[in-house]
C-alpha cells in the first residue's frame, strides 16, 4: 500500500492479556499501513513472582515494565513497517484489558518497581483475570444488597471479583503495608496514558464499569467503612481523579514518551479506554441493539441502548460508557479462548487447534453426546461468580478429543446465548451480533455461534479491532473528526451477515441449550454448591485458604 506524503496518521495501541500491539492507521480512510506486536516478557504471573515467591490459587499478576516496553518496541516498529514519517502522526490512542489495576506512588511509580516490594505479590499489577478477591466481592454484594445501594442494579445486582473495589479490599486485608504505600489505585488503561503524557486522567469507561462511578459518585464513605473501617477513605485517598471523556485528549506526548516511541513531542494522546469498548467504533456498531462480542482469551459483550435498564448479571450500564449520547452496556464471559487453549495444552502434540477443528467440523450437532459448562475461569455474566468451574457431562469410554473440543466451543456459544437472551428479556433488545477478535478466524466456531444464537453473525473487517478502535478515538481526540461517531463512520469497517444460521442445526441446539440452562441454574444459582465447596477444600488442603 502506497504512503501519501501529505496524509496524516494515528496510532492505536492495544494492550491484551499476553502482548501489546501497535497499528498505524491513515486518518482519511482507516487504512492500516503497518503493525507490530510485543510479547510481554513476564507474560501472566499465576504461580510465582519473578523472584520465585509463590502465589496462591486464582492469582493473575503482571509486571508494568512490560507495558512500557510495548511503547519502546512495538510503536517504532509499526511506524517503520508503515513507511511513514513520524512527523505525520497527529494522535495516539490506547486501550487495555480491564479491570487491570496498578498500585503506585503519587508520581505513578508502580510499587513492584521498588526494591522493598519486589517479593510482595500485592505490589504487582492485578490482571483482569485475577479472581482471588471473590470473598471480598461476596461481602460487597451482600452489604450493598442489605443496604439497598442504588448503584447495585446498575451492575446487574452483583459486583465482580475482577473489579476495582474487590481487588483493593483484598489488598488492604491481606497486605496492609502495601495498601498504605499505595498512593494511587490506577486502572492500567489510565496508567499507560499517564506514562505517555505525564498527566493522570481517569477515563469514563473504566470508572463507570469497573469503579462503580454512577451519577458522578462512588460508593459512600459509610458503605466502605462498613466493609472495613480502614477502607473508609479508599475513594478519597487512592481512587478519585478527574474524569476524561472518551474520544477527547488526555494530554500530549511528553519528552520521555517521545523518546520511547520515536514520535514527535506534543502529539495528542487520547483518553484511555477498554479494549472491548473501543472495538464498537472499529466495527461501526455504535447504534442501539448492535452487540459486539470481542472474542479472544475471554469474550466481552458491549452494546449501546437508548434507555437505562436493569439487566441481571450485566457488568454495568454507563451513560456515555461507549459513545456520548447513549447508555453503554457490558457483559462478558471470563473464559473462551483460554478454555480451548487449556484443553489443547493437555493433549498430545498432534491434537492442535487446527486438527481438532477439522475433526469436530465433520460432526453433526449433538453427535458427540456431550454437554459442557463454560466456567473454567468462573462466570462473569450472568451469574457473576468466579468460584464456579467447568463441567463436562456425557463422557464415555468412546469419547474422543475432538468431541470434547466441539462441546467446549458449543458451551461458550450457549454462554453467549444466555447473555443475549437476558438482555432481550430485560428491555435491551439485541438486533445484531458482531464478532471481533482472534477467534473469528475459526469458521467452525463462527458457524456454531450462528446456529446456537440462531442469528446472523457480522464480522469486523480487521484483525486489529481494539487497536483500530483506539486509532479512531485518537483521530477524534486530535480534531480530525468532530467526534468518535464521525470518525468511526469513515475509519471503521464491518461485513454484515457473514455467517447465517442453519435451521436444522439451530433446532438441535435449541434442545441442547435447554439442557445447558438446566445445568446453568442448578450449579450456578444455588441448587448444588459443589463447585464452591471443591474450591474451598482445595484452598484448605493446599494452605492457601
Amino acid at each position: 500500500m502506497s504512503v501519501d506524503p501529505s496524509a496524516t496518521y494515528v496510532i492505536g495501541v492495544d494492550y491484551g492479556t499476553l502482548s501489546g500491539r501497535a497499528v498505524v492507521v491513515r486518518v482519511s480512510d482507516g487504512a492500516e499501513l503497518g503493525s507490530a506486536v510485543h510479547e510481554y516478557s513476564h507474560a501472566v504471573l499465576t504461580e510465582a513472582l519473578p523472584d520465585g515467591t509463590p502465589l496462591g490459587h486464582d492469582w493473575a499478576l503482571q509486571v508494568p515494565g512490560d507495558y512500557t516496553d510495548v511503547l519502546k518496541i512495538a510503536v517504532p516498529q509499526a511506524v517503520a513497517a508503515a513507511g511513514i514519517d513520524p512527523a505525520q502522526v497527529i494522535g495516539i490512542g490506547t486501550d487495555f484489558t480491564a479491570c487491570t489495576m496498578v498500585p503506585t506512588l503519587s508520581d505513578g511509580t508502580p510499587l513492584s518497581d521498588l526494591p522493598e516490594f519486589v517479593s510482595r505479590s500485592h505490589a504487582y499489577v492485578k490482571l483482569w483475570k485475577h479472581h482471588a478477591a471473590q470473598g471480598q466481592a461476596d461481602r460487597i454484594n451482600r452489604l450493598a444488597a442489605a443496604r439497598g445501594e442504588a448503584w447495585l442494579p446498575r451492575y446487574g445486582g452483583l459486583i465482580s471479583s475482577e473489579w476495582e473495589f474487590a481487588k483493593a479490599l483484598q489488598l488492604l486485608e491481606e497486605d496492609p503495608e502495601v495498601y498504605a504505600a499505595t498512593a494511587r489505585w490506577v486502572e492500567a488503561a489510565d496508567w499507560i496514558v499517564w506514562q505517555l503524557t505525564g498527566e493522570y486522567v481517569r477515563n469514563a469507561c473504566t470508572a463507570g464499569y469497573k469503579g462503580i462511578l454512577q451519577n458522578g459518585a462512588y460508593p459512600s464513605r459509610d458503605f466502605l467503612a462498613q466493609l472495613n473501617p480502614a477502607f473508609a477513605d479508599f475513594v478519597a485517598d487512592k481512587l478519585d481523579q478527574p474524569i476524561g471523556r472518551l474520544g477527547s485528549a488526555a494530554g500530549t506526548l511528553s519528552k520521555q514518551a517521545a523518546e520511547w516511541t520515536g514520535l514527535p513531542e506534543g502529539v495528542v494522546v487520547a483518553v484511555g479506554n477498554v479494549d472491548a469498548h473501543v472495538t464498537s467504533a472499529a466495527a461501526q456498531a455504535l447504534e442501539p441493539g448492535q452487540m459486539v462480542a470481542i472474542m479472544g482469551t475471554s469474550t466481552c459483550h458491549v452494546m449501546n441502548g437508548a434507555d437505562i435498564r436493569e439487566v441481571p448479571g450485566m457488568c454495568g450500564v454507563v451513560d456515555g460508557g461507549i459513545v456520548d449520547g447513549l447508555y453503554g452496556y457490558e457483559a462478558g464471559q471470563s473464559g473462551v479462548g483460554d478454555i480451548f487453549g487449556h484443553y489443547v495444552a493437555t493433549l498430545k502434540d498432534e491434537h492442535t487447534h487446527q486438527r481438532l477443528t477439522e475433526l469436530a467440523a465433520a460432526q453433526k450437532p449433538g453427535e458427540h453426546g456431550l454437554l459442557a459448562l463454560d466456567w473454567h475461569s468462573g462466570n462473569r455474566s450472568v451469574l457473576v461468580d468466579h468460584e464456579l468451574s467447568g463441567l463436562l457431562v456425557g463422557e464415555t469410554l468412546t469419547t474422543k478429543p475432538e468431541d470434547v473440543y466441539r462441546a467446549l466451543i458449543e458451551a461458550t456459544a450457549f454462554g453467549a446465548r444466555k447473555i443475549v437472551e437476558t438482555f432481550n428479556a430485560n428491555g435491551v433488545p439485541v438486533h445484531e451480533f458482531v464478532v471481533a477478535g482472534g477467534l473469528m478466524k475459526n469458521r467452525l466456531l463462527m458457524q456454531i455461534y450462528a446456529d446456537v444464537l440462531n442469528m446472523p453473525l457480522s464480522l469486523l473487517e480487521s484483525e486489529q479491532g481494539p487497536a483500530l478502535g483506539s486509532a479512531i478515538h485518537a483521530a477524534a481526540a486530535a480534531g480530525a473528526y468532530p467526534d468518535v461517531r464521525a470518525a468511526a463512520a469513515v475509519m471503521g469497517r464491518c461485513t454484515r451477515g457473514v455467517y447465517q444460521p442453519d435451521p436444522a442445526a439451530a433446532a438441535v441446539y435449541d434442545e441442547l441449550y435447554a439442557e445447558y440452562s438446566e445445568l446453568h441454574d442448578y450449579f450456578g444459582r444455588g441448587g448444588n454448591r459443589v463447585m464452591r465447596k471443591l474450591r474451598a477444600i482445595q484452598r484448605r488442603v493446599s494452605g492457601s485458604a
